[in-house]
């Protein structure tokens, strides 16, 4: 009794579980192992990721994935979801539509809609996988960008979402279907096969499994993870060496910078792909709610999305940072990069506490990495600006221990714009990347993005640019030493300027 895992360029295999159901890698050519998966697998789990915008799906694909329909299963978990539907829009900032085409195997279409909450969703319809549970609720979370569904599949699950599109709006969406037979189902929702072991229960029970058949699947996906998160990416045979077990307790440092479009995804990236290669076991989390920016590292060096991923900030992420520092105590990570939201100062003045990237590093005592972009106001303006900050950030006592320009595209000016910044801050070092040579649309998860292009390149740019021991050597073990008061925010912040 086997269950496949589609292992396609831009697919995240390793973002969850799966319920520790799957046994075996479908490729993109269809084939388990050089055979047809059809006759070899009992059904078929299609992550998420950006299948639909990586391309990742050819005919030899689609032909397997039909066959299976006919006497097996198919699960489809948020881009997989899309991949059975008709078509996803992924126009999000175009005057038009772009649509992408799916399988047509479950009759719905995806509008731009971004969510990014933890959620409770009704079960409201009845499929193999959700037999029984009709007036339940299960759990999960969201991670999308086109999360509008539309169509007359059968409904199975609607989430209840406090947000969308960066707004409070409390509402429940279609967040999951099926087809007519009951055997392929699409859903929107990440985890619900690891928080929802009667989801499992019901898969195993359409396949008849005993006991023994229990077992075996468990041994063969104990195998197929250690297979999986042996080399970063996907098909890139760039071995992960076995990593684990340098510290006690992981140490860690914050990616903030100047602004938003500053590059912190694109530097997130790279250097948890370039610390996971030489030997680190890397976490990768977000300050607030987009958990969207840390999809490519994680997709790159294999690792899950869990329940501490997002820092919160007010009411907006998932876990406290004290909860999340204390659940990194159990956690074999040897170095954990945070990656700050838009400017490490915005929100700083807001009366909600934390609200801000920089309340975030003091109150956790994380070190920083300033990055600013030069392709906007140029190198002068992108010096000015990490002066600023950077000497905010000390005012407010972070330590600044390091400095990233990104995009830079005359090295006599940074020469003299380091010196300044040298001068002014006295940070440990200060680094240059060059403009990324990344397709405008399929460059950031704003709009779309092509994992697996965005994520080599990332990797590639860090390494050839970035002393990976200095950044180890910034890195340090959190303390958590409470939020400053917004009275003394406030005061800090006018005396900076």
């Amino acid at each position: 009794m086997r269950i496949g895992l589609a292992y396609l360029k831009g697919s995240v295999p390793a973002f969850e579980d799966f319920g520790n159901l799957p046994t075996d890698i479908v490729k993109e050519n269809g084939l388990v192992k050089g055979e047809p998966a059809h006759k070899v697998i009992d059904g078929l789990i299609i992550p998420g990721g950006s299948i639909i915008e990586s391309g990742s799906i050819n005919s030899d694909f689609v032909r397997e994935v039909k066959k299976i329909s006919e006497d097996g299963f198919i699960i489809g978990i948020c881009s997989g979801f899309q991949v059975l539907g008709e078509e996803t829009n992924i126009g999000r900032r175009s005057p038009h539509p772009i649509k992408r085409e799916g399988l047509g195997l479950l009759n719905v279409s995806f509008e731009p809609m971004i969510n990014n909450d933890r959620v409770e969703a009704s079960v409201v319809g009845e499929s193999f996988m959700t037999r029984g549970l009709i007036g339940t609720t299960i759990r999960g979370f969201h991670c999308h960008t086109y999360g509008a569904i539309k169509g007359d599949a059968k409904p199975i699950f609607y989430s209840k979402i406090k947000r969308s599109d960066y707004r409070d709006n409390p509402q429940e969406i279609l967040s999951g279907v099926c087809n007519d037979e009951g055997n392929i189902v699409g859903t929107l929702i990440h985890g619900c096969l690891d928080h929802n072991p009667r989801l499992v229960e019901n898969i195993l029970q359409f396949l008849d499994a005993d006991e023994m058949d229990r077992e075996m699947i468990l041994e063969r996906n104990g195998q197929l993870v250690k297979k999986i998160k042996s080399e970063l990416g996907i098909d890139t045979n760039i071995k992960i060496p076995k990593a684990g077990g340098r510290f006690n307790y992981p140490l860690m440092i914050m990616i903030a910078s100047t602004g938003s479009g500053s590059g912190k995804t694109f530097i997130t990236t790279g250097l948890a792909g370039a610390l996971c290669r030489r030997g680190f076991k890397v976490g990768v989390l977000k300050v607030g709610p987009d958990v969207r920016d840390i999809v490519p590292a994680l997709y790159l060096i294999k690792e899950k999305m869990e329940e501490y991923s997002s820092i919160r900030i007010a009411d907006l992420g998932w876990m406290s940072l004290e909860d999340v520092l204390r659940r990194l105590r159990d956690s074999a990570y040897d170095i954990i990069i945070v990656e700050g939201v838009m400017s490490s100062v915005t929100g700083l003045l807001n009366e909600k506490t934390p609200y801000s990237s920089a309340e975030i590093a003091f109150a956790a005592d994380i070190p920083i990495i300033l990055v600013s972009n030069c392709s906007k106001g140029g190198i002068e303006s992108a010096a000015l600006d990490i002066v600023a900050h950077g000497k905010l950030m000390k005012k407010l006592g972070i330590k600044v221990g390091g400095v990233i320009l990104n995009r830079v595209y005359d090295d006599k000016i940074f020469v003299k714009a380091a010196d300044f910044i040298k001068h002014s801050l006295g940070c440990d070092f200060i680094y240059k990347l060059p403009k990324a040579d990344i397709s405008e649309r399929g460059g950031t998860p704003e709009i779309e993005i092509r994992l697996e292009e965005f994520c080599l390149t990332a990797l590639k740019t860090i390494e050839e640019n970035i002393n990976i021991s200095e950044i180890c050597s910034v890195a340090r073990k959190p303390s958590f030493r409470g939020y400053i008061p917004i009275k003394v925010l406030e005061g800090k912040f006018k005396h900076g300027l």
